[in-house]
């Protein structure tokens, strides 16, 4: 618990003080001390600040300082003693008496050192640079080794021990610099100094020293302690590099460690290096030091203006380096100048920054944010230069990925090579995938058949089978092409190949308002939007992800195929049902590309982050890391999609079984139930496409999933609901007839109109349906996909609205403008 938490007359032991560390080192010099205990004396007469005892004297802290330090209370000792009383690992408390006072301060001095040799490591980096390599060979998690920028999008937490330490390893997202670029740079800067980690591991690719270490200089600014791995040290010292680590690590003043994460080289080291930094070390050590970047007089002196204001403010002082926050409004950081914006001499603080920026652009030419980061690049040559850094030429370690890319990125083989690729995924992915995928049919079938079998009639019964077995069923059919498909990513991602076919691509992209790293989710999506709109966590710009998210489902997903068939079996004739199939996609794809640029110019206005992206060597990846890739995106959408599915499958389901009549046939039990009552309610709204009720039914059964709607339609038309089992053509019965003649007659009534003539408009109305259910609200498994992914229901729900007032809009002006041919 925090020290703030603790009610008067209450006492806890100190487990650690955290905040970065300026104020660490101030509060420690006042006593407050790990292992120290310390008693809460009184409140102030308005809650603030608070005195306490502590090493024999008093003194107050206010509740904003009190909240950084952790102690272990009383009732919280005496809370771990009773768990430990029947853990055998840890004996030791289990002896104690906690009635004794002399007993309960060994108790409390007993846990509270057992708190403090947990440590809270944050793993920082840029991307590429093997962080999760080590997260996974330090904690054992089932997380995955990347390659490429922006896979690693949420922080996977995992767990240590060495040497007496338990180590609570965070791994945050990869990322280039600490600016308000990104999501991904704003979010690892929101951890770090929300979280606050005991320590940051910076995690350095060695063979790009210089462009890693200008991370390393924006952690030194925000004055946390922190200990660098020179990772990939084998590939560096393969090439015949040079550098002297203890040197550079004097002139960081921080230690680094060589390592090989894939190997787990140098990682005991790295975990003892660690525990010195957490521990405190004197700061006679050059490896232990907090140093100043030199920027320059001019930005320096601008940075001591500003500072001297912002030390005013002892809440900031808590959890912010002032000197870090002077640095980034330099900067102009957009999200530390909202913060700035919320302090009383807001003003002067902004008045100083401009006077600096002012003065640094009549000095050197440059704005003030160009000056901090040629200062920094010049800190990191100055100090490579001193540690005798040099690469050698012994072994070019990008021979082989030079060699392959002159291959795979040529302008004549690159684009044959990348779609032969395509076709080899989603061949297997819709072809050997079909196979689980009947398996698991037939699995749900023949359990729908057991329950059915042993299970008196009646309303649960039918909400078992129809509903929970059927939301299930749609849940996990899919499970196998998602897996398939993630292996397949998994593998171009470990590759290497990803960033290339986003290199491939990104000129076809930039024309849409997007990236080339959008182009494998819209690919996906004609498979199923579900995993597409899950793939696209690959780009690491926010702006292109959710614009590939809101443009997906106009990819025909394989769930649509049914309605297709169905439509296009009954209305048009042989020779043009394959053209009218083709022009349903086409159209989907240039509503895509409409979309897509108009929101790029509206909703999302504004320069989008530049295509600036690694292309890193080519690796063999291993099948451990792609399975265990592969299974936790498995994992991942049965837990988000499987819950919100089966709600949405059993209120469907009670909408077309309520009110029940086992008298009714199918047909006229849909027709009065409360969905076939909605949908009569709602006909007035569709009238300008020519639907009637029926047809209304059908769209409101696709919001579950968009099979239903065949099945559906077929139940409402002609009795028969095997519609949504067609994949092909299948004229059984003379269903395709059945349907037609029904739905003609629906027409000639609806519209008051002769027969004749009815059989044309119901050709065009059956049309303006395809258009309607391409383009309307996808279904709620890649709504909950969307707001998994963006973390939010706003554009979940966005997403519905648009897609459905789209496909209102363009199927009503083909109708009308149809209907004046006719």
């Amino acid at each position: 618990m925090r020290l703030s938490e603790l009610k008067t007359g209450e006492h806890g032991i100190i487990v650690k003080v955290t905040g970065h560390g300026g104020f660490r080192k101030r509060v420690v010099e006042m006593g407050f001390i790990k292992g120290k205990k310390v008693t809460v004396l009184l409140n102030a007469p308005l809650h603030d600040p608070v005195k306490y005892q502590i090493m024999g004297y008093e003194v107050s802290l206010r509740h904003s300082e009190a909240d950084k330090i952790e102690v272990i209370s009383e009732d919280e000792a005496k809370a771990l003693n009773l768990r430990s009383s029947i853990n055998a690992s840890t004996p030791e408390f289990a002896n104690l008496n906690a009635n004794s006072s002399s007993d309960t301060d060994k108790l409390l001095e007993s846990v509270a050192d057992k708190q403090r040799h947990t440590i809270n490591i944050a793993l920082v980096g840029n991307p590429n640079c093997g962080k999760t390599s080590f997260f996974n060979f330090a904690s054992g998690a089932h997380e995955r080794v990347g390659n490429y920028s922006g896979v690693t999008v949420d922080a996977k937490v995992g767990h240590a021990s060495f040497e007496g330490y338990e180590f609570e390893i965070v791994d945050l997202p990869g990322t280039y610099s600490l600016s308000a670029y990104s999501p991904e740079e704003l979010y690892v800067r929101k951890q770090i100094i929300d979280q606050t980690p005991d320590v940051i591991v910076n995690v350095i690719d060695t063979s790009n020293l210089e462009r890693n270490l200008y991370l390393t200089t924006q952690l030194i600014d925000m004055h946390v302690r922190m200990v660098c791995a020179l990772n990939m040290f084998d590939e560096s010292m393969q090439r015949g590099d040079h550098v002297d680590y203890d040197k550079l690590g004097e002139l960081f003043g921080v230690t680094m460690v060589p390592t090989i994460f894939t190997t787990g080289k140098g990682v005991d080291e790295l975990f003892r290096a660690i525990i010195k930094t957490y521990e405190g070390t004197e700061d006679t050590d050059p490896h232990f030091r907090h140093i100043h970047i030199n920027h320059g007089h001019e930005i320096e002196n601008g940075i001591l203006e500003i500072q001297e204001h912002l030390k005013q403010e002892e809440n900031l002082r808590a959890r912010y380096s002032t000197r870090y926050l002077a640095i980034k409004l330099l900067e102009h950081d957009k999200d530390v100048e909202d913060y700035i914006k919320t302090l009383p001499d807001a003003q002067e603080i902004f008045e100083h920054r401009d006077m600096a920026a002012q003065r640094v652009k009549e000095e050197t030419g440059d704005d003030s944010e160009t000056a901090i980061m040629d200062a920094k690049y010049g800190f990191i040559h100055g100090a490579l230069k001193e540690a005798e850094y040099l690469t050698g030429s012994k072994k070019n370690t990008y021979q082989m990925t030079h060699f392959l890319d002159r291959i795979i990125t040529n302008k004549y083989v690159g684009f044959p090579i990348f779609f032969f690729m395509l076709f080899i995924m989603f061949s297997v992915t819709f072809i050997v995938g079909q196979y689980p995928m009947d398996w698991i049919e037939q699995g749900v079938s023949l359990l729908g058949e057991l329950v059915s079998g042993n299970m008196p009639e009646g309303p649960l019964k039918d909400m078992l089978i129809d509903g929970i077995l059927g939301g299930v069923g749609a849940v996990i059919v899919f499970l196998p092409q998602i897996l398939i498909l993630y292996f397949f990513i998994s593998f171009m991602e470990d590759s290497g190949y990803m960033s290339r076919a986003a290199f491939i691509m990104d000129k076809l992209m930039h024309k849409m308002g997007l990236h080339g790293k959008s182009f494998i989710p819209l690919i996906m999506g004609f498979g199923c939007n579900v995993p597409a709109v899950m793939a696209t966590r690959t780009i690491e710009s926010r702006r292109s992800r959710i614009i590939t998210m809101l443009i997906l489902p106009f990819m025909s997903c394989s769930a649509r195929l049914p309605i297709y068939i169905m439509i296009t079996g009954s209305f048009f004739a042989l020779k043009y049902r394959s053209l009218v199939l083709m022009l349903l996609y086409a159209i989907g794809v240039m509503m895509a590309v409409a979309m897509s640029r108009l929101f790029s110019r509206t909703v999302f206005k504004g320069e989008d982050t530049p295509f600036v992206m690694e292309l890193p060597p080519y690796r063999f990846p291993t099948w451990k890391a792609m399975g265990r890739h592969t299974w936790e995106k498995g994992k991942q959408y049965l837990k988000k999609m499987g819950g919100i599915i089966l709600v949405a499958s059993i209120i469907v389901w009670a909408l077309g079984y309520f009110p029940h009549n086992d008298q009714l046939t199918a047909r006229q039990q849909q027709e009065q139930s409360f969905i076939g009552k909605i949908g009569k309610t709602i006909e007035p709204v569709f009238m300008p496409q020519g639907f009637d009720w029926k047809l209304d039914v059908g769209l409101l059964a696709g919001i579950g999933a968009k099979e239903i709607v065949a099945s559906t339609m077929g139940v409402l038309y002609s009795d028969n609901d095997s519609f949504g089992d067609d994949n092909s053509y299948n004229d059984h019965g003379g269903k395709y007839e059945i349907l037609h003649k029904q739905l003609v007659t629906d027409i000639a009534k609806l519209h008051n109109i002769q027969p004749a003539r009815a059989e044309s408009v119901a050709t065009l109305t059956a049309f303006c349906f395809l258009l309607f259910v391409l383009l309307y609200f996808p279904c709620i498994a890649t709504i909950a996909a969307i707001k998994g992914e963006t973390g939010s229901w706003k554009w979940a729900i966005f997403t519905a609205v648009y897609t459905t007032g789209l496909a209102w809009i363009v199927s009503a002006a083909v109708f009308q403008i149809g209907k004046l041919f006719l």
